[in-house]
């Protein structure tokens, strides 16, 4: 990958629009806020980064894929600051908080959101090589970018911020067949969990949303049926991304002095309550 030195700038490509968002945590003209989102060249990282920007704040966005990331900028290039890099690569990851330092010396909001699943299997037919990409990416990769943000949060003036995971349904209820994702995003609220405990005498928030079928690249399975805990298939209702940005969005704009721990949004009418 090109170093993230090299992607200081912001950018300007053509994008198709992004779902449609409600600003309602919108930064103050006379305040600018910076956030890094993770996994922000697709999907739900694309869409909540896309609304941060459009509620006027500055952001860094992270992932592997530079030509994606380069299109979710296109939607507001001036407050925008690209970050090719692996959350899963110790040095990446550092390098890219390295940058955010030396550009804008603070960081308000960290959107941990980078993660990968695996085809289903029983555990006995997982491979661990498998295993441990599923569990590098989800966890570990969470685990150094919320270092990286934490740190940062502890040393700069005002010290501060506020760190969001995305845990999904399955950090409460399995899928069949999904072993790794599912053992990761029960991780994920661990971490959750510790991230407030600890952040607390640093004035560093943290909170986890937990998304269920909002409508990505990722879940147009869904609507062709994936299989049930009954063992059979159904066709599964979907939601609107921008809604789970909207959420990220009310999370990023509290105060410090008001935290949603955790947040669940979800499409109405899926499997999830009754879920088996």
């Amino acid at each position: 990958m090109d170093s993230a030195h090299a992607a200081l700038d912001p950018v300007a490509a053509h994008v198709t629009p992004s779902p449609e968002v409600v600003p309602l945590a919108a930064a103050s003209p006379l305040q600018t806020r910076f956030a890094a989102v993770t996994g922000a060249g697709s999907g739900i990282g694309r869409a909540a980064a896309q609304a941060l920007m459009q509620a006027g704040w500055q952001v860094a966005l992270l992932g592997r894929r530079e030509a994606m990331l380069r299109e979710t900028a296109a939607l507001a290039p001036e407050r925008a600051l690209v970050l090719p890099a692996d959350v899963a690569d110790e040095a990446q990851v550092n390098a890219a908080f390295d940058a955010i330092e030396r550009r804008w010396g603070q960081l308000d909001f960290l959107f941990n959101n980078a993660g990968r699943g695996a085809p289903a299997s029983d555990i006995d037919e997982l491979s661990l090589e498998t295993w441990r990409a599923v569990v590098d990416v989800n966890l570990t990769g969470s685990f150094l970018c919320a270092r990286a943000a934490f740190g940062l949060m502890k040393r700069q003036s005002p010290r501060g911020g506020r760190i969001v995971n995305n845990g999904s349904i399955s950090a409460h209820a399995p899928r069949p067949g999904s072993i790794a994702y599912t053992s990761t995003k029960h991780a994920i609220t661990g971490l959750t969990k510790t991230l407030a405990l600890d952040g607390r005498r640093h004035d560093i928030a943290a909170g986890q949303i937990d998304i269920g079928n909002a409508e990505t690249d990722l879940t147009e399975r869904f609507k062709q049926g994936v299989p049930q805990a009954h063992g059979g298939t159904m066709v599964e209702p979907v939601m609107d991304v921008g809604h789970a940005a909207s959420a990220v969005l009310y999370m990023a704009g509290l105060p410090l002095s008001a935290n949603v721990p955790f947040l669940t949004v979800m499409a109405t009418k899926m499997p999830y309550i009754g879920r088996g």
